[in-house]
């Protein structure tokens, strides 16, 4: 059983796959710290949705009986990511569980990816990792327990046309996890990664009935990937159930081959 004091910060988690693991740890007990995109140069109302879209599910976490907070900030800024842990803390007084889960995607072949973009995606995708992890592991390091859970994508394994930016980052995490296990395992502390495959999204849903045929004869169980397949598994690697494994990648494709 999870104890009741037990936190977990999830980021981007106002949606898509990093709202279904926030609620999943809510439900397994744990306080959740919900993130959400803010930035003060992002458009006002692109920040005010990301921040309503936070608040529904900041409801439904008190809907299964748990605790959480929601907190603004842009992960790709080592300051802004260095607060929301600090946020948490104050609030919490420990943090447990972190979920970094912050992405965004910008499909483009190699040689049409310009700089802005591949900074981007980096700062977004690794970056962010990089900087939440280390604000985290000051707290995980002095309690000799913690829980890095990365969120990276089979496309960080494999590569993928036209995602040269986007696998780069994600197989980033691979290299960065792995390193935290094994620097910070004899405090307590392990790190796993996630990698999903093609999971129902803004993106899935536009494919057209040739392109989910076709991704669809290359999954062994013939569907796409829910958010919540991907919460499962992220409340399993949070478990004390997992408390041995550790540097390990969790493929969570539904048996996707190469296509």
């Amino acid at each position: 059983m999870i104890k009741k004091d037990q936190v977990a910060i999830v980021t981007g988690s106002s949606r898509g796959i990093g709202r279904a693991i926030a609620l999943q740890l809510a439900r397994e007990g744990y306080r959740v710290a919900v993130n959400y995109y803010s930035n003060k140069s992002a458009p006002e109302e692109a920040v005010e949705e990301n921040r309503r879209q936070a608040e529904e599910v900041l409801r439904e976490i008190e809907n299964t009986g748990s605790i959480g907070i929601m907190i603004g900030a842009d992960v790709s800024n080592s300051q802004s990511a260095a607060e929301l842990v600090e946020k948490t803390v104050e609030e919490f007084g420990r943090v447990d569980v972190l979920v970094n889960n912050a992405g965004i995607n910008k499909d483009q072949l190699m040689l049409r990816i310009n700089d802005d973009d591949w900074d981007e995606l980096i700062n977004t995708n690794l970056s962010s990792a990089f900087y939440c992890s280390r604000a985290a592991l000051r707290y995980m390091v002095r309690k000799r327990y913690g829980r890095i859970i990365n969120i990276s994508s089979v496309v960080g394994i494999n590569g993928n046309v036209g995602q040269a930016h986007y696998a780069a980052s994600k197989s980033g995490l691979l290299g960065l996890t792995f390193s935290i296990a094994r620097e910070y395992g004899p405090r307590g502390i392990t790190a796993n990664v996630i990698a999903p495959g093609y999971i129902q999204s803004d993106m899935t849903k536009d494919f057209t009935p040739e392109q989910r045929e076709k991704l669809l004869s290359a999954i062994a169980l013939g569907r796409i990937g829910t958010p919540e397949d991907i919460a499962g598994a992220v409340a399993f690697l949070a478990s004390p159930q997992a408390s041995y494994i550790t540097a390990q990648i969790i493929r969570v494709d539904g048996g996707l081959s190469s296509l």
